[in-house]
Protein backbone atom coordinates (compact mmCIF):
# COMPACT_ATOMS: atom_id res chain seq x y z
CA UNK A 1 0.00 0.00 0.00
CA UNK A 2 0.92 3.59 -0.94
CA UNK A 3 0.41 6.27 1.91
CA UNK A 4 1.12 9.82 2.02
CA UNK A 5 4.22 11.33 3.88
CA UNK A 6 3.23 14.85 4.77
CA UNK A 7 2.73 16.44 8.81
CA UNK A 8 5.66 13.90 10.28
CA UNK A 9 7.82 14.69 13.11
CA UNK A 10 11.21 13.16 13.88
CA UNK A 11 11.30 13.68 17.73
CA UNK A 12 14.67 12.22 18.30
CA UNK A 13 18.04 14.43 16.69
CA UNK A 14 19.53 12.93 14.15
CA UNK A 15 23.62 13.61 12.90
CA UNK A 16 22.58 14.22 9.72
CA UNK A 17 24.86 16.91 8.60
CA UNK A 18 27.74 16.17 6.42
CA UNK A 19 30.68 17.49 9.33
CA UNK A 20 29.40 14.23 11.47
CA UNK A 21 28.69 11.72 8.93
CA UNK A 22 32.55 10.16 9.57
CA UNK A 23 32.15 10.10 13.39
CA UNK A 24 28.64 8.39 13.77
CA UNK A 25 28.39 4.58 13.30
CA UNK A 26 25.17 3.54 11.33
CA UNK A 27 24.20 1.02 13.87
CA UNK A 28 23.64 4.11 16.28
CA UNK A 29 21.65 5.87 13.59
CA UNK A 30 19.38 2.81 13.08
CA UNK A 31 18.97 2.33 16.93
CA UNK A 32 17.97 5.95 17.06
CA UNK A 33 15.30 5.15 14.56
CA UNK A 34 13.98 2.09 16.68
CA UNK A 35 13.77 4.01 19.87
CA UNK A 36 11.60 7.11 17.79
CA UNK A 37 9.37 3.86 16.62
CA UNK A 38 9.00 1.90 19.66
CA UNK A 39 8.28 5.17 21.22
CA UNK A 40 5.59 5.99 18.95
CA UNK A 41 3.74 2.82 17.65
CA UNK A 42 2.26 -0.44 19.60
CA UNK A 43 5.20 -2.89 18.31
CA UNK A 44 6.04 -6.38 19.08
CA UNK A 45 9.50 -6.11 17.50
CA UNK A 46 11.31 -3.32 15.46
CA UNK A 47 14.38 -3.78 13.70
CA UNK A 48 16.64 -2.29 10.97
CA UNK A 49 18.65 -4.59 8.03
CA UNK A 50 21.22 -2.64 6.32
CA UNK A 51 24.73 -3.56 4.09
CA UNK A 52 27.46 -2.55 6.19
CA UNK A 53 30.50 -1.31 4.06
CA UNK A 54 33.05 -1.37 6.74
CA UNK A 55 32.56 -5.27 6.79
CA UNK A 56 30.82 -6.23 3.72
CA UNK A 57 28.24 -7.85 5.61
CA UNK A 58 24.55 -7.17 6.27
CA UNK A 59 23.63 -6.34 9.60
CA UNK A 60 19.92 -6.37 11.60
CA UNK A 61 19.37 -4.14 14.49
CA UNK A 62 16.53 -5.32 16.34
CA UNK A 63 15.07 -4.30 19.20
CA UNK A 64 11.61 -6.22 20.80
CA UNK A 65 10.05 -3.68 23.20
CA UNK A 66 7.85 -6.26 24.66
CA UNK A 67 9.44 -6.99 27.47
CA UNK A 68 9.23 -3.42 28.59
CA UNK A 69 5.70 -3.19 27.73
CA UNK A 70 5.01 -6.38 30.24
CA UNK A 71 6.59 -4.41 33.23
CA UNK A 72 3.97 -1.79 32.83
CA UNK A 73 0.86 -3.88 31.74
CA UNK A 74 -0.54 -7.19 32.60
CA UNK A 75 1.38 -10.54 31.11
CA UNK A 76 -2.53 -11.52 31.23
CA UNK A 77 -3.12 -8.56 28.02
CA UNK A 78 0.08 -10.13 25.57
CA UNK A 79 0.46 -13.81 26.47
CA UNK A 80 -1.59 -14.51 23.85
CA UNK A 81 -0.49 -11.98 21.14
CA UNK A 82 3.56 -13.08 21.54
CA UNK A 83 5.55 -12.78 18.17
CA UNK A 84 6.23 -16.55 18.17
CA UNK A 85 9.83 -17.93 17.44
CA UNK A 86 8.97 -19.55 14.77
CA UNK A 87 7.48 -16.31 13.06
CA UNK A 88 10.04 -14.42 14.07
CA UNK A 89 12.55 -16.56 12.45
CA UNK A 90 10.19 -16.70 9.17
CA UNK A 91 10.55 -12.93 9.10
CA UNK A 92 14.57 -13.31 9.87
CA UNK A 93 15.21 -15.36 6.84
CA UNK A 94 13.63 -12.87 4.04
CA UNK A 95 11.66 -15.64 2.53
CA UNK A 96 9.08 -12.67 2.01
CA UNK A 97 11.55 -10.45 0.31
CA UNK A 98 10.79 -9.55 -3.10
CA UNK A 99 12.77 -7.04 -5.39
CA UNK A 100 9.49 -5.28 -6.54
CA UNK A 101 8.74 -3.44 -3.63
CA UNK A 102 9.09 0.26 -3.58
CA UNK A 103 11.53 1.89 -1.88
CA UNK A 104 10.10 4.18 0.99
CA UNK A 105 6.98 3.07 0.91
CA UNK A 106 4.65 0.61 3.13
CA UNK A 107 4.06 -3.27 2.49
CA UNK A 108 2.04 -5.35 5.00
CA UNK A 109 3.04 -8.72 5.05
CA UNK A 110 0.90 -12.26 5.28
CA UNK A 111 2.00 -13.15 8.30
CA UNK A 112 0.12 -15.44 10.89
CA UNK A 113 -0.25 -14.99 14.57
CA UNK A 114 -2.40 -12.27 14.62
CA UNK A 115 -0.33 -9.48 14.21
CA UNK A 116 0.45 -6.79 11.63
CA UNK A 117 3.50 -6.91 9.97
CA UNK A 118 4.71 -4.02 8.35
CA UNK A 119 8.03 -3.33 6.09
CA UNK A 120 9.63 -0.18 4.32
CA UNK A 121 12.42 -0.79 1.92
CA UNK A 122 15.18 1.70 2.68
CA UNK A 123 17.48 1.12 -0.51
CA UNK A 124 16.66 0.71 -4.80
CA UNK A 125 19.74 -1.68 -5.00
CA UNK A 126 17.73 -4.75 -5.51
CA UNK A 127 20.48 -6.62 -4.49
CA UNK A 128 20.64 -5.70 -0.79
CA UNK A 129 17.59 -6.06 1.03
CA UNK A 130 17.54 -2.92 3.44
CA UNK A 131 14.20 -1.91 5.11
CA UNK A 132 12.91 -1.17 8.32
CA UNK A 133 10.49 -4.20 9.87
CA UNK A 134 7.76 -2.94 12.27
CA UNK A 135 4.96 -5.77 14.34
CA UNK A 136 2.40 -4.41 15.81
CA UNK A 137 -0.41 -5.13 18.05
CA UNK A 138 -3.20 -3.74 15.88
CA UNK A 139 -3.43 -1.74 12.27
CA UNK A 140 -1.61 1.18 12.21
CA UNK A 141 -3.62 4.26 11.35
CA UNK A 142 -2.93 6.34 8.03
CA UNK A 143 -1.36 8.71 11.21
CA UNK A 144 1.22 5.93 12.33
CA UNK A 145 1.73 4.87 8.77
CA UNK A 146 2.82 8.47 8.36
CA UNK A 147 5.39 8.38 11.25
CA UNK A 148 6.91 5.06 9.96
CA UNK A 149 7.92 6.69 6.53
CA UNK A 150 8.75 9.59 7.59
CA UNK A 151 11.35 7.85 9.91
CA UNK A 152 12.16 5.42 7.00
CA UNK A 153 12.72 8.45 4.40
CA UNK A 154 15.25 9.89 7.32
CA UNK A 155 16.90 6.45 7.27
CA UNK A 156 16.97 6.22 3.44
CA UNK A 157 18.66 9.49 2.67
CA UNK A 158 21.26 8.64 5.77
CA UNK A 159 22.18 5.38 3.99
CA UNK A 160 22.47 6.92 0.50
CA UNK A 161 24.44 9.52 1.96
CA UNK A 162 26.98 7.04 4.23
CA UNK A 163 27.09 4.71 0.56
CA UNK A 164 27.97 8.13 -1.01
CA UNK A 165 30.73 8.83 1.52
CA UNK A 166 32.47 5.51 1.28
CA UNK A 167 32.73 5.18 -2.15
CA UNK A 168 34.62 8.48 -2.55
CA UNK A 169 36.75 7.27 0.20
CA UNK A 170 37.56 4.65 -0.98
CA UNK A 171 38.38 5.92 -4.33
CA UNK A 172 40.64 8.69 -2.17
CA UNK A 173 42.56 6.07 -0.26
CA UNK A 174 43.15 4.52 -3.73
CA UNK A 175 44.52 8.39 -5.12
CA UNK A 176 46.18 8.37 -1.61
CA UNK A 177 47.96 5.49 -2.77
CA UNK A 178 48.66 6.33 -6.19
CA UNK A 179 50.04 10.02 -4.87
CA UNK A 180 52.58 7.72 -2.64
CA UNK A 181 54.10 6.60 -5.79
CA UNK A 182 54.23 9.66 -7.53
CA UNK A 183 56.34 11.03 -4.70
CA UNK A 184 58.79 8.41 -4.97
CA UNK A 185 59.17 8.36 -8.35
CA UNK A 186 59.59 11.81 -8.42
CA UNK A 187 61.65 12.62 -5.73
CA UNK A 188 64.96 11.09 -6.87
CA UNK A 189 64.80 13.24 -10.28
CA UNK A 190 64.04 16.93 -8.87
CA UNK A 191 66.96 16.01 -5.93
CA UNK A 192 68.94 15.88 -9.47
CA UNK A 193 67.70 18.82 -10.68
CA UNK A 194 68.83 20.68 -7.68
CA UNK A 195 72.18 19.38 -7.67
CA UNK A 196 72.84 20.09 -11.38
CA UNK A 197 71.23 23.71 -11.00
CA UNK A 198 73.13 24.37 -7.77
CA UNK A 199 76.42 23.38 -9.81
CA UNK A 200 75.71 25.66 -12.55
CA UNK A 201 75.13 28.60 -9.91
CA UNK A 202 78.40 28.32 -8.06
CA UNK A 203 80.23 28.14 -11.59
CA UNK A 204 78.23 30.42 -13.40
CA UNK A 205 79.28 33.99 -13.50
CA UNK A 206 76.89 37.10 -11.53
CA UNK A 207 74.37 37.57 -14.61
CA UNK A 208 70.92 36.50 -15.51
CA UNK A 209 72.08 32.89 -16.48
CA UNK A 210 73.09 32.53 -12.36
CA UNK A 211 70.42 34.28 -11.43
CA UNK A 212 67.90 31.38 -13.73
CA UNK A 213 70.36 28.66 -11.81
CA UNK A 214 69.28 30.20 -8.82
CA UNK A 215 65.50 30.56 -9.86
CA UNK A 216 65.49 26.42 -11.20
CA UNK A 217 66.93 25.68 -7.65
CA UNK A 218 64.20 27.52 -5.98
CA UNK A 219 61.51 26.29 -8.30
CA UNK A 220 62.56 22.70 -7.60
CA UNK A 221 62.63 22.83 -3.81
CA UNK A 222 59.14 24.76 -3.99
CA UNK A 223 57.67 21.86 -6.14
CA UNK A 224 59.46 19.15 -3.69
CA UNK A 225 57.84 21.14 -0.73
CA UNK A 226 54.33 21.02 -2.31
CA UNK A 227 54.80 17.59 -3.15
CA UNK A 228 55.50 16.30 0.25
CA UNK A 229 52.27 18.68 1.37
CA UNK A 230 50.38 17.05 -1.15
CA UNK A 231 50.95 14.06 -0.10
CA UNK A 232 50.95 14.10 3.54
CA UNK A 233 49.12 16.69 4.91
CA UNK A 234 45.43 15.69 3.42
CA UNK A 235 46.57 13.32 6.60
CA UNK A 236 43.56 14.42 9.59
CA UNK A 237 47.64 14.01 12.10
CA UNK A 238 48.86 16.53 9.89
CA UNK A 239 46.49 19.02 8.87
CA UNK A 240 47.87 22.60 10.32
CA UNK A 241 43.80 23.57 11.84
CA UNK A 242 44.11 27.31 12.48
CA UNK A 243 40.84 29.68 12.69
CA UNK A 244 41.64 31.59 9.11
CA UNK A 245 39.12 33.85 7.11
CA UNK A 246 37.95 32.50 4.18
CA UNK A 247 37.72 35.47 2.50
CA UNK A 248 41.69 35.89 2.80
CA UNK A 249 42.14 32.36 1.94
CA UNK A 250 40.11 33.15 -1.03
CA UNK A 251 41.83 36.56 -2.02
CA UNK A 252 45.14 34.80 -1.98
CA UNK A 253 44.09 32.20 -4.75
CA UNK A 254 42.57 34.36 -7.27
CA UNK A 255 45.87 36.46 -7.02
CA UNK A 256 47.66 33.38 -7.94
CA UNK A 257 44.94 32.57 -10.57
CA UNK A 258 45.08 36.54 -12.04
CA UNK A 259 47.06 35.79 -15.14
CA UNK A 260 43.91 33.69 -16.30
CA UNK A 261 41.61 35.91 -15.43
CA UNK A 262 43.28 38.45 -17.52
CA UNK A 263 43.64 36.35 -20.63
CA UNK A 264 40.01 35.90 -20.51
CA UNK A 265 38.96 39.06 -19.15
CA UNK A 266 37.04 37.19 -16.32
CA UNK A 267 35.74 38.83 -13.00
CA UNK A 268 35.54 37.00 -9.34
CA UNK A 269 32.81 38.60 -7.30
CA UNK A 270 32.83 37.44 -3.86
CA UNK A 271 31.32 38.73 -0.61
CA UNK A 272 32.81 41.77 1.56
CA UNK A 273 31.73 39.78 4.44
CA UNK A 274 34.62 37.71 6.35
CA UNK A 275 33.43 34.42 7.45
CA UNK A 276 36.19 32.41 10.20
CA UNK A 277 36.20 29.12 10.00
CA UNK A 278 38.88 26.17 11.30
CA UNK A 279 40.97 24.88 8.57
CA UNK A 280 44.62 24.28 6.89
CA UNK A 281 45.10 27.49 5.05
CA UNK A 282 47.31 25.70 2.81
CA UNK A 283 45.07 22.52 1.93
CA UNK A 284 42.03 25.42 1.36
CA UNK A 285 43.80 27.49 -1.16
CA UNK A 286 44.15 23.98 -2.73
CA UNK A 287 40.46 23.41 -2.46
CA UNK A 288 39.81 27.11 -3.81
CA UNK A 289 42.83 26.57 -6.66
CA UNK A 290 41.18 23.60 -8.15
CA UNK A 291 37.22 24.41 -8.13
CA UNK A 292 38.42 28.14 -9.45
CA UNK A 293 40.94 26.76 -12.69
CA UNK A 294 37.48 24.37 -13.21
CA UNK A 295 35.36 27.51 -13.64
CA UNK A 296 37.70 29.80 -14.87
CA UNK A 297 38.14 27.38 -17.90
CA UNK A 298 34.84 26.63 -18.68
CA UNK A 299 33.87 30.59 -18.04
CA UNK A 300 33.39 31.80 -21.78
CA UNK A 301 34.93 34.76 -22.14
CA UNK A 302 34.02 38.03 -20.69
CA UNK A 303 31.79 36.64 -18.18
CA UNK A 304 32.14 36.31 -14.29
CA UNK A 305 32.49 33.95 -11.46
CA UNK A 306 30.47 34.53 -8.28
CA UNK A 307 31.49 32.87 -4.95
CA UNK A 308 29.06 33.27 -1.68
CA UNK A 309 29.02 31.84 1.86
CA UNK A 310 26.30 31.03 3.83
CA UNK A 311 27.02 30.87 7.98
CA UNK A 312 24.19 28.34 9.74
CA UNK A 313 24.17 27.07 13.21
CA UNK A 314 27.35 24.08 13.08
CA UNK A 315 28.29 24.49 9.09
CA UNK A 316 29.18 27.06 6.51
CA UNK A 317 28.48 26.55 2.78
CA UNK A 318 30.79 28.25 0.25
CA UNK A 319 29.38 28.33 -3.44
CA UNK A 320 31.14 28.65 -6.48
CA UNK A 321 29.36 29.43 -9.40
CA UNK A 322 30.16 29.85 -13.43
CA UNK A 323 28.39 30.91 -16.19
CA UNK A 324 29.31 27.97 -18.73
CA UNK A 325 27.46 25.28 -20.27
CA UNK A 326 27.35 23.63 -17.25
CA UNK A 327 27.72 19.64 -16.60
CA UNK A 328 26.59 16.44 -18.90
CA UNK A 329 24.38 13.74 -16.43
CA UNK A 330 26.76 11.28 -16.89
CA UNK A 331 29.54 13.45 -15.85
CA UNK A 332 28.25 14.87 -12.72
CA UNK A 333 28.08 10.84 -11.79
CA UNK A 334 31.79 10.60 -12.10
CA UNK A 335 33.46 14.31 -11.96
CA UNK A 336 35.21 13.47 -9.01
CA UNK A 337 36.97 10.05 -9.64
CA UNK A 338 40.32 10.46 -10.00
CA UNK A 339 41.28 10.82 -13.00
CA UNK A 340 38.15 11.55 -14.46
CA UNK A 341 38.46 14.86 -16.68
CA UNK A 342 36.42 16.80 -19.41
CA UNK A 343 38.97 19.54 -19.67
CA UNK A 344 41.21 18.77 -22.76
CA UNK A 345 44.89 18.29 -21.33
CA UNK A 346 43.23 17.81 -17.68
CA UNK A 347 44.64 15.37 -15.61
CA UNK A 348 41.56 14.77 -13.35
CA UNK A 349 42.80 14.93 -10.67
CA UNK A 350 41.88 18.41 -9.22
CA UNK A 351 38.45 17.81 -8.23
CA UNK A 352 39.05 14.54 -6.78
CA UNK A 353 42.12 16.17 -4.64
CA UNK A 354 39.32 18.59 -3.47
CA UNK A 355 36.96 16.24 -2.55
CA UNK A 356 39.82 14.92 -0.38
CA UNK A 357 40.96 17.85 1.50
CA UNK A 358 37.07 18.85 2.28
CA UNK A 359 36.17 14.99 3.61
CA UNK A 360 38.84 15.19 5.84
CA UNK A 361 38.02 18.74 6.96
CA UNK A 362 34.82 16.56 7.99
CA UNK A 363 32.92 18.88 5.36
CA UNK A 364 31.39 17.67 2.03
CA UNK A 365 31.78 19.06 -1.48
CA UNK A 366 29.07 18.22 -4.40
CA UNK A 367 28.36 19.59 -7.84
CA UNK A 368 25.01 20.90 -9.64
CA UNK A 369 23.79 22.83 -12.75
CA UNK A 370 22.34 25.68 -12.22
CA UNK A 371 18.54 26.56 -13.62
CA UNK A 372 19.77 29.77 -15.17
CA UNK A 373 22.96 27.91 -16.80
CA UNK A 374 26.29 27.05 -15.87
CA UNK A 375 27.73 24.47 -12.92
CA UNK A 376 28.17 25.17 -9.16
CA UNK A 377 30.37 23.75 -7.04
CA UNK A 378 29.22 23.72 -3.40
CA UNK A 379 31.09 22.44 -0.19
CA UNK A 380 30.83 22.55 3.55
CA UNK A 381 32.97 22.93 6.42
CA UNK A 382 32.07 22.47 10.19
CA UNK A 383 32.07 25.22 12.84
CA UNK A 384 34.56 24.34 15.67
CA UNK A 385 32.96 25.91 18.59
Amino acid sequence: MKVATQNVTFQVSLPLSSSQLLTVNVKDICQLVIQQLVALLPTLVVWVAYHDLSTSQRQLVVQEPEAQLRSTKAISDYSHRELSHRDFAYLQQEKWWRDDLVNVNIHELNVSGGYHTYVCPLSQQSSIAEYILVCTFDPLSVKQQQLLLGNAQILSNYLAMYRERSHYQSEINCLAQLLGQAEHQLRNPLALINLCAENLRLVLPDGSLREQATLIRQTVDELSSKLTDLLYRGQRARLKIKKHNLQTILAQSIKSLQPWLTEKQLQINFPEKPVYVSVDEWQMKQVFDNLLTNAIHFSPRGGKVTCNWHTYRNEVLIEICDRGSGIAAEDLKQIFKPYYSRRVGGTGLGLAIAKKIILEHQGNLWAENLPEGGAQFSFTLPITK
